[in-house]
């Protein structure tokens, strides 16, 4: 038989305790008699999981015992999951010890402790962009150096509730934002100081100020951010174990748990299983970069699978393009799925566990309207507690097509996280379906379908975005009433982009108002798009991995993407001389009587990687911004004073004299050239072509003047008024004609000294079509 104080430490165990803490707060006789009435008042309530195991132990260890009668109290609130940071607790406890006189105002208390209260991650973009704003110079001069700590602080004490590794993600996009990705000197170790005399040394700070301080120091100069997405899952997160779904803070434990998850394992062998579910309904974007990313590289990092699983249950909507281009753009990032599937594969069996949950009395058919049920306080249904024979009834009569669309559905009785109750589980359309046809009039939203997918698929880690979370109730909620395995779902933060839309709606508006061409338009943020702008899926999928996984909304500047492309770019992209404003040059003395053909390396740095031939001859056309005719200072370039070398030709050219036309436009320059020495070494070297080839090239910039098109405080006539009419520039170009012979579509190429481009799928043959994917410098070629 066990002793009391076994049965204890087996009783602190099952709220999440180590068997080491349990025994130590054995030896505290309050915290003890106080977890355990907490403990027995939570368990009323069913099974009780770690995160609410956690919240119980502070409420334990904290409580006065002027308030310890509190205990039933504040227990219930947290099982309620209305107490659900230790932040709210304390301000309880704060609360009613300031109240102990009086009776519990309850609205004052829920006041107090911050409940209901959501912070949203926009909010807190706004209150760390002001500090930012605020300390912009010093941000500037100290890179990441600065000490940040403190604002983090002020902006804890703004926005009381807020999520703090939220607000720390927040502090490092908009650093990330305004001073670009860290350099080898930010991550250098700081420079020594010079001792001081002893009587100039600074007062010492108290050693609380000192040590907070020196850990927030530590915390600015660590490069947390992973390269690479193999990196990013490999050592920065922290999922459960195949198998040990029940670890996971809030996952719900039952009686049955065990049998299921070891069944699971069966089937998995113990390996990571993911899926990447979108709804074929639209064109991917650069947010569903990352959730590919996200589904696909943790799965790649562990050695495990991941599925394609199409959200196809709103037939409405579905097109085959879009089915299409989702697979297309997955494998462009450079996944191959294990599986593709379809969550109308499982139809049968979804429908079939509909039934069961009406026979559990879980779910019930309602006749409220869509616009009855809106909102986040519709009315109770009058129908919540119809009988269960009634219930399955009109359920099978919505199935065999007896009610009108909108007359009926199949509600759940469960409240989600918001407090919305009994989410709507089917609904009534009297469309065909892509895969079904007409087998079925009754579809199911996803709400009911995602998580039973997920389990019948035995995935490991349902992977996605902040905004279901209020979700999460529902899903453990279902996969437990109907006892089938119950995967473990993790939200992380959406990744958008300013200066863009990506909204199906939006995007559409621009199409038909003539304002971008079709969904790919290099001016758009969808993955088709940034595909033929030329921006590299290794560009992407890096970029996705430099922003992490955490729970916060991150949206950056398209500037740090395009700094990720130039970086990748910069590596792969084969040189080429091309110029886009030509300037005829002629050299009076040019030494042969026929053109010199020239051998130049691919990658100037790399030369073993390739090289190709281009032609050297009297003629040759420089760029209109090489040449000055009027002497400016700091200008390098030719001028009637200046001589300047031409790249790969070895040779100075020097200015002789200039032929305008009648309206004094340039037509030529003469110049003499000699051979580079160092008598007559240049300032610098131009890239020019000679015997030119003619092809397109579109100049792209961003697509919108604003950071947020979508906002009417900073847009208000809306986002179609909001058209940068300078975003897209077509020029003919003069490139060498090596290029004709070898550039593909989707090919890379660096035009010397220019920019990056990529081959359009326009490109004709005898018309090249080239898009500008990035400039050299990020600040070239902004509006």
């Amino acid at each position: 038989m066990l002793t009391e104080n076994e049965n204890d430490v087996r009783l602190f165990q099952t709220i999440g305790l180590s068997e080491q803490k349990a025994k130590e707060t054995l030896k505290n006789a309050n915290v003890t008699k106080n977890l355990k009435l907490a403990i027995n008042e939570a368990a009323k309530s069913g099974p009780i999981s770690q995160d609410v195991g956690i919240l119980l132990y502070h409420l334990a260890s904290k409580i006065k015992n002027q308030i310890a009668d509190k205990i039933p109290f504040v227990t219930d609130y947290i099982t309620e999951r209305k107490l659900d940071t230790v932040q709210r607790i304390d301000a309880a406890l704060v609360y009613l010890l300031a109240n102990m006189s009086n009776d519990v105002n309850i609205a004052n208390f829920e006041e107090s402790c911050g409940i209901g209260v959501v912070v949203s991650p926009e909010q807190i973009e706004e209150e760390v962009e002001k500090f930012i704003k605020a300390h912009k110079s010093e941000i500037i001069e100290k890179r990441y150096r600065f000490n940040s700590g403190p604002l983090m602080q002020q902006v804890r004490n703004i926005l009381m509730w807020a999520d703090g590794k939220a607000v720390k993600n927040e502090f490092d996009i908009q650093f990330l934002d305004l001073l670009g990705p860290k350099t080898d000197a930010d991550l250098a170790p700081a420079p020594k100081q010079a001792k001081q005399p002893k009587d100039k040394q600074p007062k010492v700070k108290k050693p609380e100020v000192a040590k907070e301080e020196q850990k927030e120091a530590k915390l600015n100069n660590e490069k947390t951010e992973a390269q690479t997405i193999s990196e990013l899952m490999r050592t920065k997160v922290n999922f459960h174990k195949p198998g040990e779904n029940y670890q996971t803070e809030g996952y719900v434990v039952t009686p049955n748990t065990h049998r299921l998850l070891q069944q699971h394992l069966k089937v998995t062998g113990g390996k990571v299983r993911t899926r990447f579910p979108p709804e074929p309904n639209g064109i991917l974007h650069i947010g569903h970069a990352k959730a590919i990313n996200i589904n696909f590289g943790y799965a790649a990092a562990h050695d495990g699978i991941c599925y394609l699983r199409y959200d196809d249950t709103n037939p409405e909507k579905e097109e085959e393009k879009f089915f299409v281009g989702i697979r297309d753009m997955v494998e462009w990032l450079g996944y191959k799925p294990a599986r593709i599937t379809h969550s109308s594969d499982y139809f049968q069996q979804l429908y079939e566990w509909a039934v069961e949950l009406i026979r559990k009395g879980q779910a019930y058919v309602c006749h409220q309207s869509g616009e009855e049920i809106k909102g986040f306080n519709p009315p109770p249904s009058p129908w919540r507690d119809r009988l269960v024979e009634e219930s399955l009834q009109l359920f099978n009569d919505m199935k065999d097509g007896l009610l009108e669309e909108g007359e009926a559905t199949l509600r759940m009785k469960v409240t989600l996280e918001e407090g919305k109750q009994d989410p709507v589980a089917y609904r009534i359309k009297y469309l065909p379906h892509h895969r079904t046809g007409d087998q079925w009039c009754i579809y199911p939203t996803y709400d009911y379908t995602h998580c039973l997918c997920d389990s019948i698929e035995n995935i490991t880690h349902s992977l996605c975005t902040k905004e279901f979370q209020s979700r999460r109730s529902s899903y453990y909620w279902l996969c437990n009433a109907l006892d089938v395995y119950c995967p473990v779902q993790w939200e992380y933060g959406r990744l958008n982009v300013s200066y863009t839309v990506v909204s199906k709606r939006k995007i559409a508006r621009l199409i038909q108002e003539g304002i971008v061409t079709d969904w790919d338009d290099p001016r758009l943020f969808t993955l088709t798009a940034l595909r033929r702008r030329g921006f590299p899926a290794e560009a992407v999928n890096n970029f996705c991995a430099q922003m992490g996984v955490t729970g916060a909304q991150a949206t950056v500047d398209p500037a740090a993407l395009e700094a990720t492309v130039r970086d990748v770019l910069n590596l792969t992209a084969t040189r080429s001389m091309v110029v886009l404003e030509p300037i005829k040059l002629t050299m009076r003395n040019f030494p042969q009587e026929k053109p010199i053909k020239l051998t130049v390396p691919d990658f100037p740095n790399e030369p073993e990687k390739g090289r190709h031939e281009i032609t050297f001859d009297e003629i040759v056309y420089i760029e209109a911004s090489d040449f000055k005719e009027i002497e400016e200072k700091g200008f390098r370039r030719l001028t009637p004073k200046q001589p300047v070398g031409l790249k790969h030709a070895g040779v100075v050219v020097t200015f002789q004299s200039i032929e305008k036309d009648a309206s004094g436009n340039i037509t030529n320059i003469t110049v003499k050239q000699e051979p580079v020495s160092e008598r007559n070494k240049p300032k610098a070297f131009i890239h020019w072509v000679s015997h030119p080839t003619l092809a397109s090239v579109r100049l792209y910039e961003r697509l919108f003047k604003h950071k947020n098109p979508e906002d009417t405080s900073e847009v208000p006539n809306g986002f179609l008024s909001d058209i940068n009419p300078a975003s897209k520039k077509e020029v003919v170009a003069y490139m060498d004609a090596s290029l004709t012979r070898t550039a593909k579509v989707y090919d890379k190429y660096q035009f010397e000294r220019i920019g990056f481009f990529s081959v359009d799928p326009d490109t004709k043959p005898g018309k090249l079509v080239f898009n500008r994917t990035v400039t050299l410098k990020e600040d070239a070629g902004k509006v």
